[in-house]
């Protein structure tokens, strides 16, 4: 049996978290999600006090990513995870207000499955959480590095 996938959501601005929480409920996806307001605390959730990834070994994570935080970049977050042993392999989903081209490019080129910008098409966000809720129904999360 597979462990169920828990979302980790980065994202400062509140009202933003409470709707895209909203719409992923909406969508029937009842997984557990962690919200974080800044990236240092979800860095430190993440990656753990040594900043290593282990306590995130063989954990099923899908990872909502802002950009603009307050205290970090998302760019750096989502570098870490990509370059993480433990956490490569969860999908990064970033979901932010900026729509440069360049940015775009940048952020699928460090990794992340899917770049949507805010104000987003809430339909077609629910759609995408609720086809990567059945992908992760069907799939094996493969085993993280030893």
């Amino acid at each position: 049996m597979t462990q169920p996938v828990t979302i980790i959501m980065i994202e400062d601005d509140e009202g933003h978290a409470r709707l895209i929480e909203r719409n992923i409920r909406r969508s029937g996806v009842n997984n557990e999600i962690i919200s974080f307001a800044n990236g240092t605390d979800a860095v430190k959730h993440l990656f753990g006090a040594d900043g290593s990834g282990l306590p995130q070994k063989g954990n099923a994570l899908l990872i909502l990513l802002d950009l603009n935080l307050p205290d970090m970049s998302g760019i750096d977050i989502l570098k870490r995870i990509k370059e993480n042993k433990y956490l490569k392999a969860s999908p990064v989903v970033v979901l932010t207000t900026t729509d440069d081209s360049q940015e775009i490019k940048r952020c699928y080129e460090l990794g992340c499955n899917v770049y949507i910008t805010k104000p987003v098409n809430y339909e077609n966000f629910a759609n995408a959480i609720r086809q990567l809720g059945l992908f992760f129904s069907v799939i094996q999360v493969p085993p993280a590095a030893p």
